[in-house]
Order: structure tokens, then sequence, then C-alpha cells
């Protein structure tokens, strides 16, 4: 069978169903008379392992979970996985953007390179060259490109903050330039879990983290390097709306990062939100925290047009 594209339509989808209806009691929710998991089958096709691009000969892929009740446009979630950038798989991470399915999203789940294989800025180069694959895949799977918003947990984070704070022709998008009459790249809002906001504060020092030295590797020049991928560096007016989740004894990517990113933003005119989870470690989450941050995000979206696809009534509606 061909890895490459795999799609699986309607009735095919029972193990996926089941998968679901299983994920849902990881989020403290029973499938329940009209639950969006009973017809799952019928409303998401899934496009497994694409390959997006091919870079140092290494091919990377994406999946695309679509909404097929879609007739227009849908907003899309570009999901990133964590790992701080030498682990990880995009495979792992499925029950984190399932609230997005839910609400009828498009979702492009990302896959990228690994330190391992090659150091930064490699991961940032293959984020931004997703999204791009996303505007031009826009007719087929029906993305809207006026509601794609950016997520990811930990390393995730900080790439998704890269897919969208970065300026147009920066050298991070040499791998996938955009055609002539191309549109610049850009996202509606990010929903950055924990992520890396300035990738020096971590190189040295008393936050020193050792991912983050084997992402930067043995390269002349680490400071500057660190710089340019630190999504601190391109803060500025004009940026999408930004909300970040954070736990404030988080050991692994310091709170300090996120609250040195609220108060550029705030200083930038960027609307944004900072949501604090009180003992909150390195995604040692509580269920409730989490329910209690999706809330936040969920206003957050609504409050800038990004909350539910028309096409897929919201669990609301049930």
């Amino acid at each position: 069978m061909n890895r490459r594209r795999i799609v699986i339509q309607t009735g095919k989808l029972v193990s996926l169903c089941f998968f679901i209806c299983c994920c849902s009691f990881v989020f403290g929710q029973q499938p329940r008379s009209g639950h969006w998991t009973e017809t799952a089958s019928f409303d998401y096709g899934i496009s497994a392992d694409i390959t997006y691009g091919v870079f140092n000969n290494v091919p990377v892929h994406l999946d695309v979970w679509r909404n097929l009740k879609a007739t227009g446009p849908v907003p899309t979630l570009l999901y990133v996985h964590g790992g701080g950038w030498v682990f990880g798989d995009k495979n792992g991470a499925v029950n984190l953007f399932l609230p997005y399915i839910e609400h009828g999203w498009n979702v492009v789940n990302v896959e990228y390179r690994m330190a391992g294989v090659s150091p930064a800025p490699a991961a940032v180069e293959d984020v931004r060259c997703a999204l791009r694959w996303v505007y031009r895949n826009t007719a087929e799977y029906h993305f809207d490109t006026n509601r794609i918003v950016a997520t990811g947990h930990s390393a995730g984070g900080h790439l998704a903050l890269m897919a969208g704070m970065l300026p147009t022709g920066t050298d991070l998008d040499s791998q996938c330039p955009a055609g002539a009459d191309e549109p610049p790249l850009k996202l509606a809002a990010i929903v950055n879990w924990f992520g890396i906001s300035d990738v020096n504060d971590i190189l040295d020092g008393p936050d020193r983290q050792t991912y983050a030295v084997a992402w930067l590797g043995a390269q002349s020049g680490k400071t500057e390097l660190a710089k340019h991928v630190s999504p601190l560096t391109y803060v500025r007016p004009g940026l999408p709306p930004i909300i970040t989740v954070h736990g404030d004894h988080d050991l692994t990517v310091p709170y300090s990062q996120a609250v040195r990113l609220r108060e550029a933003l705030t200083q930038a005119g960027v609307p944004n939100e900072l949501v604090t989870i009180p003992n909150g470690g390195h995604g040692s989450f509580s269920g409730d925290q989490t329910s209690a941050a999706f809330s936040k995000i969920w206003a957050f979206l609504a409050a800038h047009n990004l909350r539910d696809a028309t096409s897929i009534p919201s669990p609301e509606a049930h």
C-alpha cells in the first residue's frame, strides 16, 4: 500500500470513529446521544502522509483531516507537534487537536525535520513550507486562507509562532518561495501552548535546556541564529492575535518566556492573551485546567470571528 497518500472516506472510518470515541474519555466527556463522534465516519476524511517537501534528501509529510460536509472554505488548523525539536511524531498528536475537529475545522497535522537530521533553522523552514502547501491546496481541501490558525505544544508552540510572526521575504522562506502571483503567508491567529519565544535564553545561563543546545548543534554564530529563530525577534504591530497557555511552574520552557512575549505583544499593540495555569508544569495540567484553557481559547477565537465551521453544528447545538 502506498503510504504517501492514504485517503479514508465515509464508511471506511469505523476504526477512526472508535478511536475518537475513546479519546473523548481523555477529554473528560463520554459519548452521548447525537454527539459528534457518532457521525464522524460520515463527516471527516483523512489524507495521510502527503509529502509536502523534500529537504536535504529528507521527505517531510503532513496529514489533512478534512470536513467532508464543507461546501465552501472551512477554518483550518495548522497543528505542529512538540518534542524540543529533537523528538516527537505527528502521529502521536491526534488527541491534541480533536477539539477543533469537534468544531468542524479542517486540520493539517505537520511533520518536520528533527535536530538529528537537520539542525536549526530547518524546523522553522519546514513549517513555513507546510503553510505554503496549505495556500497552494485550498481548492482541493476547502481551506479558508482567511481563517488559518496555527497551534502547537512546546516546540510546536514555538514553530506555530514562527509560522505566523515571520515577515515576508526572510531567508527562512527560501525553501518554499512564493510564486510571482502568490500571496504572502499569513495566519488569522496563533494558539501557543507553552512555546519557546526566546531561544537564546535557553541556550545558556540558569534556564539552559539541553534540547535547545541540541537543536542549534555545533553551528557557528549560534547567538545570531538563535535570535533569527526566536518569535520575540519579530514582534511588531500588525501581527495576528496570539493567545498563550503556560504553567507558572514549567521547568522545561520557563514561564518567563510567556510573560515576556505578552509584554512585547501588548507594547506593540498586538491583540493577545496569556492564560496562566497555576502550579502548572510543562503541560502537566489537570482536566479541569485544560478545559478552562480551551474555554479561554474558544472565547478568544470567537472574538476574532474564528470559532465554528458552519457546515457541522457546534457541540452546543446538540
